[in-house]
C-alpha cells in the first residue's frame, strides 16, 4: 500500500493505494495517528486507488473511525470502487462510514 497525505484547510487527505491487508497495519496506524496529533478536525480517506479490502484492512477502518472519534475528530471515506463497496456491504459495515463518492464531497462535508 502507498499512502500520500494533502491538507485542505483543516481537513487531511489520505490517498491509499493498492491493498489495504494486513501487511501495512503499523504504516496505516501510524499515519492515523500523526494526523490527530496535528489537531485536524477530520480525515478523509481516498479510496479510489485501492482495489481490495481483506479482514485486516476492515479491522484498520474500523480502528481508524474509533480512533478519531476517541479524539473528537471525523472519518469520512472517498471513491470506493464497486469491489471496496461491495466488501462493506457483505460485512454489514457501510452503516458504520459517512462515505462519499466523489473526494470533493468529502472534503467539503467537512463545512
Amino acid at each position: 500500500m502507498k499512502v500520500k497525505i494533502q491538507d485542505y484547510n483543516d481537513v487531511t487527505v489520505v490517498e491509499l493505494q493498492g491493498e489495504l491487508g494486513g501487511d501495512d497495519v503499523e504504516l496505516f496506524q501510524s499515519t492515523i495517528t500523526d494526523i490527530i496529533a496535528k489537531r485536524k478536525t477530520g480525515v478523509v480517506l481516498d479510496m479510489s486507488g485501492m482495489g481490495f479490502i481483506d479482514g485486516e484492512g476492515l479491522e484498520q477502518l474500523l480502528w481508524a473511525r474509533d480512533y478519531c472519534n476517541q479524539n473528537k475528530r471525523e472519518l469520512r471515506l472517498a471513491g470506493l470502487d464497486e469491489n471496496c463497496m461491495r466488501i462493506l456491504e457483505i460485512t454489514r459495515l457501510e452503516k458504520e462510514f459517512d462515505h462519499y463518492a466523489e473526494l470533493a464531497e468529502a472534503v467539503k462535508s467537512f463545512a
